[in-house]
């Protein structure tokens, strides 16, 4: 586990110390989930490696994404969840095989006074999720569908480092509160246009997207 390596420039050496004695280290495969909508929230995830997919469902039970959480970052909606000791409006889902430490919540009130980076990345992190949230209001209300894929597939390319995005359209018109017939035509109108390449259930962005 390399949890002191990659928050070494994040938290002080004390801090890094108190998150390994009350932390518990979780390994969780693809697809499980970490958190869910309703579940009170006990634990803070720190995540040491891989990729958690944070969505919001309706009342007809549709989801659509919110944000990512990669290594080295938390996510927002628990620190807010676990403060004001509300269900998770959220669900948590990790997008590859992932690591992570699970910091119980009892210790956050004590943390935030104790150690300044403990609270410096607290509320960076839920300045940044807001920012996140914001972008995403802006892009469901001012942008067209088709703009909102092309903005999925670079952030979906961006986080894992390729260009090669491993999802249906089915699923991704569910992270889009789309239709798999819609992502479907857009899709095949950017491979038309030379920014994709679409295999079974695999896309390849091209450097014309």
């Amino acid at each position: 586990m390399n949890f002191p390596e990659i928050y070494r420039s994040t938290f002080e050496p004390a801090l890094i110390q108190a998150i390994l004695a009350n932390g518990r280290f979780l390994q969780v495969k693809e697809g499980e989930v970490i958190i869910d909508i309703g579940q009170t929230v006990r634990t803070i995830p720190l995540l040491i490696s891989g990729i958690l997919k944070v969505t919001r469902e309706n009342e007809e039970g549709r989801e659509i994404l919110l944000y990512y959480v990669t290594a080295s970052e938390s996510c927002a909606m628990t620190f807010t969840c676990c403060m004001q000791q509300y269900p998770s409006e959220i669900r948590a889902t990790a997008e590859t095989e992932s690591e992570l430490l699970a910091i119980p919540i009892g210790v956050m009130d004590e943390w935030l006074v104790k150690y300044p980076t403990w609270k410096s990345f607290v509320m960076r992190t839920i300045r940044n999720r807001f920012n996140e949230l914001l972008q995403t209001i802006d892009q469901l209300a001012f942008q067209k569908l088709d703009e909102r894929l092309v903005v999925y597939l670079k952030e979906k390319s961006r986080i894992t480092g390729s260009s090669l995005v491993n999802l249906s359209h089915e699923e991704i018109a569910q992270e889009l509160a789309s239709s798999r017939v819609v992502i479907s035509r857009l899709l095949k109108k950017l491979e038309e246009d030379k920014k994709v390449l679409l295999y079974r259930n695999q896309i390849k962005l091209l450097k014309g997207l």
